[in-house]
């Protein structure tokens, strides 16, 4: 017996040749077909394997393999592995390749279960002390430091970042092995399928997705359950589909990619149990290219599925049926729009297309189609057993759960926050994230994407919920959060995120692709110092005319970052124009270099490396800049080692 998916003895009757209602059930809790004292401490035993509790004397370490293979995660993984076959500890001691546990900053990452004890920035070097410290003392110089006390803190969930977070979605990320069915299972997982295939009509699995007030969390953020049930309404009795949105483009954002790379199983329950509930049999992940350890796992994960009878024809023996296949994107940002995703999968070129009432209609191949995100649907299986009203009782008024955002920019703790609906910002980038880099002052944040609204220090303490964001500018998108210091200009950071939305444009529709390249080419003569009082009436009318016509959703977006700018900060858009003077000290066409005498040893380092020869001075005197010279490089304010080039 190699893991809980397999038969214990020749007495048991569950297989995936003969599924039936107690297939899972026999795995975790029996057997159930037979009496066996011996098969029961069998699948108690691995089950502990999987989820060991404190005093069993087995130690399971956790190594990241995902975001952290980037800095040499997987160098540590194959050094533990050899490590421990050589003590022979390989029966009491596991080392288990696990998804993304959030904390990016300090990866690569591993933990050690039981015991929750926290590594941060491992190297191949560590190895051999962190084995020989098993049963004994932690290896001290590996823990978190907590910057407020200057102590280590040994347990993550101690750790500031992760204590006040509360990991629903992400609750197996960092913990299991994404590429073994049994982990899953072994944490609860399709239980919830058991639940709707044997115990539930998919209308009562709709209504309990309405209860539970779930909304989707792709960005636009309509209600789950209505959408689930105007697919189980739609007046055709054609074939459904079921399409989950993988397409997750925007810059810095990472939050899709975490599950599926750490969780993939949740995801695939999660569109099982739709499909039921909406009358589908086959579903698609249309997941980006750039995300091959996603497709790698899912790949896996959905082979295992099959493999177990939970997922293909006649599954668990209830008579439904359903299949999933994956559908790798191009790339190509419009494609997280569901029209142009839809048209993707289709096998066209991925453009929107104008909207003939709604996708549980008419969507993909002209059939009714459910399309949620992947977070959305990893929601689902805690809702079915959990209940909608436990769910319903997270988040506040009109915005129930958690949301998992990527936190990103100048925020000291980058990484994966999930924290209720109604967290405030102030409570994420600060008490979660750590605050701002450097020791610098907080200017702003855009919370939604490229396509997101920057908001100011006033908004600090703002509950994150779809309604509050959309009024104030701003919008929940898929949940990226950019933190900005006060070195940031935000006419630079409208013009940077405008260049983005600009390129992505499908072009399909004028208002978008020529009405963006009308104002980035605005925004960037205003940077360069060309800018004239005209532009920022020019700026609001052109924004207000691309939301109002543009035919999707990424050019009804596109002008947030500008509109917001604008509304908050339009005294920087003024100093551009007016004074020529970029605040922030930032736009490279704006910025004046001097030299202060008073710090200028003479070392001439400066005017080595001025590629103009605008500096000059005697060797151990004061050097001078000559302004009309000067290309404004930065060369001498980046080389100086006294701080005596200065710029304004």
């Amino acid at each position: 017996m190699n893991n809980l998916m397999d038969k214990c003895c020749d007495k048991c009757a569950h297989s995936p040749q003969t599924p039936c209602k107690d297939y899972v059930a026999c795995r975790l809790d029996g057997p159930i077909c037979h009496q066996d004292e011996a098969c029961k401490e069998k699948r108690a035993r691995f089950r502990d394997e999987v989820n060991p509790a404190p005093g069993q004397g087995r130690t399971v370490i956790c190594v990241c393999a995902g975001g952290c293979i980037s800095s040499g995660s997987m160098k540590v993984y194959d050094k533990l592995e050899k490590a421990l076959a050589e003590k022979g500890l390989g029966g009491s001691v596991e080392v288990r390749k696990v998804g993304c546990h959030g904390f990016c900053e300090m990866g690569p990452i591993v933990t050690l279960e039981p015991d929750k004890v926290f590594y941060t920035r491992v190297t191949e070097d560590d190895v051999d002390e962190i084995v020989a410290s098993i049963g004994g003392q932690v290896v001290e110089r590996l823990l978190f430091t907590d910057p407020e006390t200057g102590g280590k803190v040994t347990r993550y969930d101690q750790v500031p970042f992760y204590a006040r977070q509360q990991k629903l979605v992400l609750k197996n990320c960092g913990f299991i092995s994404p590429e073994r069915i049994d982990h899953y299972v072994a944490m609860g997982g399709y239980r919830a399928l058991v639940k709707v295939l044997y115990g539930m009509t998919p209308r009562e699995v709709v209504d309990d997705v309405k209860v539970s007030g779930l909304r989707g969390r792709g960005g636009a953020g309509f209600p789950t359950g209505a959408k689930w049930e105007g697919a189980l309404n739609a007046r055709t009795k054609d074939k459904r589909y079921v399409v989950c949105n993988a397409d997750e483009g925007d810059p810095g954002a990472f939050m899709d990619r975490s599950v599926l790379e750490g969780d993939p199983h949740a995801v695939l329950e999660g569109m099982i149990v739709c499909g039921y509930a909406t009358g589908s049999d086959e579903g698609y992940i249309y997941v980006r290219a750039e995300y091959p350890m996603a497709i790698y796992r899912l790949k896996i994960a959905i082979a295992q599925a099959e493999q177990y009878g939970l997922l293909g024809d006649n599954i668990l023996n209830s008579g439904f049926n359903f299949h999933i296949k994956i559908k790798a994107g191009a790339g190509a940002f419009v494609c997280g729009e569901g029209t142009a995703l839809m048209t993707s999968i289709e096998g066209n070129r991925g453009m929107p297309r104008f909207k003939v009432g709604r996708s549980t209609e008419k969507g993909l191949w002209d059939k009714p189609t459910t399309l949620n995100n992947v977070e959305t649907f990893a929601n689902v299986p805690m809702i079915i057993n959990q209940g909608g009203g436990w769910y319903a009782a997270i988040g506040t008024e009109k915005s129930k759960g958690t949301k998992i955002f990527s936190l990103t920019g100048k925020v000291i703790n980058t990484g994966l926050v999930e924290v209720p609906m109604g967290a405030t910002l102030r409570q994420i980038i600060f008490d979660v994230g750590g605050g701002i880099m450097g020791g610098k002052g907080f200017k702003a944040v855009q919370a939604g994407g490229p396509s997101g609204g920057c908001l100011p220090t006033e908004h600090l303490d703002l509950p994150i919920d779809y309604d509050s964001l959309g009024a104030v500018g701003a919008m929940m998108g898929s949940g990226g959060l950019v933190v900005m210091d006060d070195t940031t200009c935000m006419v630079d950071v409208a013009r940077y995120f405008l260049n983005f939305t600009q390129s992505e444009s499908c072009g399909k529709c004028t208002p978008c692709r020529e009405g963006t390249k009308r104002m980035l080419d605005i925004l960037t003569r205003i940077c360069e110092g060309k800018g004239v009082p005209e532009d920022i009436e020019t700026l609001d009318r052109l924004s207000r005319v691309i939301v109002k016509t543009s035919l999707c959703g990424l050019g009804q977006s596109a002008p947030n970052p500008v509109m917001s700018t604008l509304r908050y900060f339009k005294d920087e858009y003024l100093a551009h124009i007016n004074e020529k003077r970029c605040p922030a000290g930032t736009c490279q066409a704006l910025l004046v270099y001097s030299i202060n005498a008073e710090k200028c040893t003479g070392c001439g380092l400066c005017a080595k490396n001025c590629p103009a020869g605008a500096i000059t001075g005697e060797k151990k005197q004061p050097h001078v800049i000559d302004i009309k010279a000067c290309i404004k490089c930065g060369n001498c304010f980046q080389k100086c080692k006294f701080g005596a080039v200065e710029k304004k």
